[in-house]
C-alpha cells in the first residue's frame, strides 16, 4: 500500500511508472493510483467526464508528486472500479468520500478539473472538515447559467472528432486555432507515456450516466458555496466551451477569497494547454 519502489525503495514520482491499486469501499472496489513521498496531507485528484486514470496529465500530477503524497481513482462503475455510475453528482461525491475514509485520511486537498470539480464541490459541502485547500479548473457551480449545455456540446464534438478521426479531447479541451491544435495533440500524446497497466476505458453506459448527472446539476438549484471558506484556486481558460468560462468566475464571486486566473487563448484544457505556467502556480498554492 505505498508509493514506494520497494526494489529500491525509491519514490515513484512518474506517474507512467505508478501502480495500479485496489481498495473496497461500500461494496466497491476503487481502483487507484498513488505517487510521491507518503506523509502528510495527500492531494487526491478528481478527473473529468469520460475520464478514467489514464486521463490525468502526467505535467500536472508530476510537479505536485516531487514533494506530495498524490492519489487519483476511478470513480464507483469507472475505468477499473466496479459498480455502476450513480445518476447524480451527489451520490459521486459520497462514493469518493467513502472512498477516502476507507484510505484512512482525515483531511486531505482536493484537485479537481470538470465533473470533478462539480463533485469536489458537493463532497466539500457535506463534509468541509475533511478538505484543506481546493483546486477548482474547468468547472462551475451548481445550477450554473448553461452548465446544462455541456451535453450537447459533448455529443457534437464527439460527432466531429469521429469524422475526423481525432480524439474527441481534441475538440472539446481546445481551440481549433494555431496555437491550440498543436497544444491538444501534445495533450494526447502525454496521455500515451504510460505504455503498461493501462486503465480500462470508461463504457458507454457510464459514460451516459455521467451525462445525465452532470446535465441535473445544471439544472438544480444552487448551493450555497459561501459556506465554503477554504483557501480555492479557481482556473480555466477564456473560451471554455464545455463549462462556459463565465461560470468560473461565478465561483470565484461565490466563494470567498478564492483566486482565479483566467488563461488567454484557450478553452477547457487550458491548464494542460499552459501547464508550464499552471503547475508551478498549483504547487505553490498546495505547498503551505
Amino acid at each position: 500500500m505505498s508509493s514506494f519502489d520497494t526494489a529500491n525503495g525509491s519514490v515513484v514520482t512518474s506517474y507512467a511508472k505508478a501502480a495500479t491499486r485496489t481498495l473496497n469501499a461500500g461494496g466497491v472496489t476503487y481502483a487507484y493510483r498513488e505517487l510521491g513521498p507518503k506523509g502528510g496531507i495527500p492531494v487526491v485528484f478528481f478527473v473529468h467526464l469520460a475520464a478514467t486514470l489514464d486521463n490525468w496529465d502526467p505535467r500536472i500530477i508530476e510537479p505536485i508528486a516531487k514533494n506530495r503524497h498524490v492519489i487519483t481513482f476511478d470513480q464507483r462503475g469507472v475505468g477499473a472500479s466496479t459498480g455502476q455510475v450513480p445518476d447524480s453528482i451527489e451520490a459521486m461525491a459520497d462514493d469518493a468520500y467513502a472512498f477516502i475514509k476507507a484510505l484512512g485520511f482525515d483531511t486531505i486537498d482536493v484537485f479537481s478539473f470538470s465533473m470533478g470539480g462539480m463533485i469536489a464541490q458537493d463532497l466539500l459541502l457535506k463534509h468541509p472538515d475533511l478538505v484543506r485547500k481546493l483546486v477548482l479548473t474547468g468547472t462551475g457551480p451548481r445550477g450554473g447559467k448553461d452548465m446544462d449545455k455541456v451535453v450537447g456540446t459533448t455529443y457534437w464534438d464527439i460527432l466531429r472528432a469521429t469524422l475526423t478521426r481525432t480524439d474527441p479531447k481534441e475538440f472539446l479541451f481546445f481551440n481549433r486555432n494555431a496555437t491550440g491544435k498543436p497544444a491538444a495533440k501534445a495533450f494526447i500524446k502525454r496521455l500515451q507515456e504510460r505504455t503498461v497497466d493501462r486503465d480500462k476505458p470508461i463504457s458507454t453506459k457510464a459514460f451516459q450516466a455521467q451525462l445525465k448527472a452532470i446535465q441535473k446539476f445544471g439544472r438544480s438549484a444552487p448551493s450555497d458555496l459561501s459556506k465554503l471558506t477554504h483557501p480555492t484556486l479557481i482556473a480555466n481558460g477564456d473560451h471554455d466551451r464545455m463549462v462556459p468560462s463565465i461560470l468560473s468566475e461565478d465561483l470565484h464571486r461565490r466563494i470567498k477569497g478564492s483566486e482565479l486566473i483566467i488563461y488567454p487563448g484557450s478553452g477547457h484544457g487550458s491548464i494542460f494547454q499552459f501547464h508550464d505556467r499552471f503547475s508551478p502556480v498549483a504547487v505553490e498554492f498546495l505547498a503551505h
